[in-house]
């Protein structure tokens, strides 16, 4: 068989006036906090069903840009008190490569108050992608498929390879399994670069995977994106990640993960007085907004949406009015625990004043 053609235009940015097709229903909150997360998760939580997983990515050590632990914690004791984390072994060389490797970050970084499952660490296994034409089954680890229903909490950030990361990478990576499936989404086969798929391509296959856990789970997962300590690196590189100069924003939810992952790229690209200029440029030149695109072809979701304004009494609101008060630059939070590149960064700079 012939090698499936990639998908073009990951590189331009479509408006939403340009869109078409039906809406679906985004909720926003500009409240960075424990209750702000709690808010929003109310409104999309009741798809949530028997054994719940949470599917987070909970970065490698120190790593200073993650979902702030005191929030998930909280979150989880008050509406979530059986759930567990999940997460797979990463593909890479690093603090998460091997389950003890990955057992004695978790610690490090906190995640400490929950059960968190390693699912690839007894196996893996095949769940079939429907309507793929890179692939028909992907890899997952097999202790995924022991959870009914699956609450995807994604810090929104940028990403080295895919240009950001949302909702889809979070599952579509964080839920494949280290050895075969983040392979098979990142090796060309017969390569000696690991890191071979770029691009469209890359884009195209990691939705595709995506696809494999959203079905799985269909009708009982939802979507929360939580756009703040936007790096336009991903949190797995850690403390090495570079520094945050994109504003925090606040947090989306949906039960569409299209419409999530689609409204915090608007929410980027609406940000006033440049704001969201090092991320779009990241997201641009990775040709990331195909992830968008393809979810759109592949039927996941809705590209076109209801904002929906929880702070000011459920008004719908555009992206360009949610973000209207956003000042450019970022202002690190009490929740800034780990040293990371911007602490490192601001003590020198008072150092040297």
């Amino acid at each position: 068989m012939s090698k499936p053609i990639p998908g073009t235009g990951g590189n331009r940015y479509l408006p939403y006036d340009q869109r078409t097709g039906e809406q679906s229903v985004v909720y926003f909150t500009r409240d960075l906090s424990p209750e702000g997360l709690k808010r929003i998760y109310e409104r999309v939580s009741g798809v949530l069903t028997g054994k719940v997983a949470v599917k987070l990515h909970t970065g490698e050590a120190e790593g200073p840009n993650i979902i702030p632990r005191p929030w998930v914690k909280e979150l989880l004791a008050e509406k979530l008190p059986e759930a567990t984390i999940i997460e797979t072994n990463t593909y890479y060389e690093g603090s998460r490569y091997t389950t003890p490797q990955h057992r004695e970050t978790l610690k490090i970084n906190g995640w400490t108050f929950c059960p968190v499952d390693i699912t690839d660490e007894d196996g893996v296994a095949a769940l079939p992608v429907k309507g793929g034409k890179w692939f028909s089954e992907m890899h997952v680890g097999k202790n995924m498929l022991n959870y009914d229903s699956m609450l995807t909490l994604t810090h929104f950030k940028g990403h080295a390879m895919g240009g950001f990361g949302g909702s889809n990478k979070n599952i579509g990576i964080g839920c494949a399994d280290g050895r075969v499936g983040k392979k098979e989404i990142h090796t060309a086969e017969g390569s000696g670069n690991q890191w071979s798929i770029a691009q469209e391509e890359l884009m195209e296959r990691i939705t595709e995977s995506t696809r494999a856990s959203v079905d799985f789970f269909k009708g009982h997962v939802c979507f929360v994106n939580v756009m703040r300590n936007m790096s336009v690196s991903c949190d797995c590189e850690g403390p090495e990640a570079e520094p945050v100069v994109t504003p925090d924003v606040g947090i989306v939810a949906s039960l569409d993960i299209l419409a999530a992952d689609q409204a915090c790229i608007d929410l980027i690209y609406a940000l006033p007085g440049g704001g969201g200029k090092a991320m779009i440029q990241r997201v641009e030149t990775r040709h990331g907004l195909r992830q968008l695109s393809y979810m759109k072809e592949m039927g996941m979701g809705n590209d076109r949406y209801h904002l929906i304004d929880i702070d000011h009494e459920d008004r719908e609101v555009s992206a360009a009015e949610a973000v209207a008060d956003v000042k450019p630059g970022w202002e690190p939070d009490s929740y800034n625990t780990f040293p990371g590149r911007n602490k490192v960064r601001a003590y020198y700079e008072q150092k040297n004043q």
